[in-house]
């Protein structure tokens, strides 16, 4: 029995994962969520502590968008079977224009995160994703609207610091990512259409590849 646990994206809670249906005699799927962070923790730290959370060893760990980066992170930790990041980044390198100039300019400290209690702003932040006719959705899958928690996910993700990618990660992007454009990504298997959000709108995908991304040596 092969072990996965699911890390969201930024502010996302486990839900977003609830399409993933892998075959049952083989894995079992564990729901990770973000916890709050304790004053001034860095990314490394914040990942040492979630790893209490994976109790099986040999475990698969995926993790998207900014959770890909936490899972990396966990992954300096803990021996895994698999490493698999989605909608994600495997270094500073591959971090947009955007966010490379807002750490430069440490845009990040001004962020108004009182903003972020709005669902649509936190939407729109978290998925980069227009929000017209979807806030249903957002309200469904967004759930750490903290302004703490906002302030710290957005400085470590922007400013994270990370130079060569795991040698042996599985990442999975989409060629329609708006937040992390793969014109930036290398070394990755692409999705045709593929969104930011795309393990909620190609779930069929993943219940499909997963299986054989998993157990493939």
């Amino acid at each position: 029995m092969t072990h996965l646990y699911l890390m969201p994206g930024m502010a996302a809670n486990p839900s977003i994962f609830e399409h993933i249906k892998l075959p049952e005699d083989r894995f079992m799927v564990h729901l990770l969520e973000w916890q709050l962070p304790k004053n001034k923790e860095t990314i490394s730290d914040y990942a040492k502590r979630m790893t209490a959370f994976i109790t099986h060893e040999d475990s698969v760990l995926l993790g998207v968008s900014f959770g890909g980066v936490l899972v990396q992170e966990m992954a300096k930790h803990i021996r895994l079977k698999k490493l698999i990041i989605v909608s994600s980044v495997k270094s500073k390198h591959e971090l947009p224009r955007r966010m490379k100039l807002s750490r430069k300019l440490k845009l990040y400290n001004i962020l108004p995160t009182r903003l972020i209690e709005d669902v649509d702003k936190l939407a729109k932040y978290a998925f980069g994703e227009t929000v017209k006719d979807r806030v249903a959705l957002y309200q469904k899958y967004l759930s750490m609207n903290d302004r703490h928690y906002m302030s710290w996910a957005v400085k470590e993700m922007v400013c994270w610091d990370q130079e060569a990618p795991d040698a042996d990660i599985i990442h999975i992007h989409g060629d329609a990512d708006r937040v992390f454009p793969i014109k930036y990504i290398d070394n990755c298997i692409t999705l045709p259409g593929g969104s930011h959000i795309m393990v909620i709108t190609k779930y069929k995908w993943f219940n499909e590849n997963l299986p054989q991304l998993i157990e493939n040596d």
